[in-house]
């Protein structure tokens, strides 16, 4: 018998990742080109040229131990190297070699370093609403997550609720900006309150709280919008962060986590992470993609791409009447349902072959969530399947 804690997780799979594969098994059905799927947020653009570019450089001109080759756990020192100076060239930071982890990805990351900070019955917080998945990591390491209640209205952080919320047992805040779902950057005058109030719940309590900035949508960013920088904002900032999103490489997973020497007890926890990611399994990060990355930290994807497809959704899903907030970072559309029950609004949109997620999924029913990283082509043959729905709720 499998174990039971792994029972019912099974039970309760990702939804998000149920549906992408309803979709592949709606797409043999009626075609691929007949099924508008905005389940899962997989990359259409495709990855910068730097990327081809710096792969064939690497594999002939590099040597077979230092393309693949075991390293530190931590990673190669000068590609951690030369990821701290692009952030100190960017952010203004201060960062070296050893403040850098190299990771399996975001996801890689957050684990590393929730196992690295907490013991059992530790309390991390996260705002609703937030990536599903955190619940599992934190539960991984035997912690407790409690959602911090969404502020619908702008889906900034709810700071009055966070500061009624934090304890002596919180060990940690997760925060996602841009965030999936909502697309929403959190503002500078929002993380400077957030540090404001965990800097006086740290000296109430006598503890240490950790700001955790899970970052794989940075640069995916429109209008102008800046996405504040949290380390310097708050001494106890920890960083984690993908090339997923901003080189479209979500299955070569690779990332890292910045460990600031300012945190409390920075030595520690870089020493416990870098044996985290051993004992983990992860032993280290993809050698080679640490290897391409390094030569592509100034690369962009086409940002304009996903924009045109933001606008494109965002401007027709209004016009066929249902109600959102236009999203300013990453790829993602958080739509009111028409329903008190986005279950059964996300089962009504089947009947068009449009896939979308419920609000649940992400601790905030009420909402569905349409990832807008698809091609610009099943966006426009996707509106109007919308409008037919949107008359089906007299809208």
């Amino acid at each position: 018998m499998i174990s039971e804690k792994m029972i019912n997780l099974t039970m309760n799979s990702s939804a998000i990742r149920a549906m992408f594969e309803e979709g592949k098994n709606m797409a043999q059905k009626y075609g691929a080109e007949n099924v508008y799927d905005f389940s899962l947020g997989n990359p259409n653009v495709p990855a910068p040229e730097e990327v081809k570019k710096a792969i064939e450089e690497i594999i002939n001109t590099e040597d077979s131990v230092m393309v693949h080759g075991y390293m530190s756990n931590a990673g190669y020192e000068d590609v951690r190297g030369a990821i701290a100076d692009s952030l100190n060239k960017r952010f203004g930071t201060s960062f070296g070699e050893k403040n850098i982890l190299m990771t399996v990805g975001a996801a890689g990351g957050l684990n590393v370093i929730l196992k690295t900070l907490l013991n059992p019955g530790d309390e991390v917080l996260t705002f609703a609403p937030y990536f599903g998945e955190y619940r599992s990591y934190v539960a991984n390491y035997d912690g407790i997550l409690n959602a911090v209640p969404a502020n619908t209205e702008t889906f900034q952080p709810n700071l009055e609720e966070l500061e009624n919320m934090l304890s002596p047992k919180t060990k940690a805040v997760i925060v996602n900006t841009p965030n999936n779902p909502t697309g929403v950057v959190y503002s500078e005058e929002t993380i400077i309150r957030m540090a404001e109030i965990l800097r006086a719940k740290q000296k109430e309590f006598d503890t240490s709280i950790y700001l955790i900035s899970d970052e794989p949508y940075r640069e995916l960013a429109y209008d102008g919008v800046e996405v504040p920088y949290l380390t310097k904002y708050y001494e106890n900032t920890i960083v984690g962060y993908s090339y997923s999103k901003s080189l479209s490489l979500p299955g070569e997973r690779i990332g890292y986590l910045v460990i600031p020497d300012e945190a409390d007890e920075s030595g520690l926890i870089i020493n416990a992470a870098n044996v985290a990611n051993r004992i983990l399994g992860y032993v280290n990060a993809p050698s080679m993609f640490q290897r391409v990355i390094a030569k592509c930290l100034d690369a962009k994807v086409n940002v304009e791409y996903y924009n045109r497809n933001r606008e494109t959704l965002y401007n027709g899903l209004l016009e066929a009447g249902f109600s959102c907030i236009k999203p300013e970072g990453a790829f993602y559309l958080f739509v009111k349902s028409p329903v008190e029950d986005e279950k059964a609004f996300c089962d009504a949109a089947k009947k068009y072959h449009l896939l979308i997620v419920p609000g649940s999924s992400f601790a905030c029913p009420g909402y569905v969530r349409l990832a807008y990283c698809v091609a610009y082509e099943t966006i426009v043959n996707a509106l109007p399947k919308f409008k037919e729905l949107a008359k089906e709720y007299d809208l």
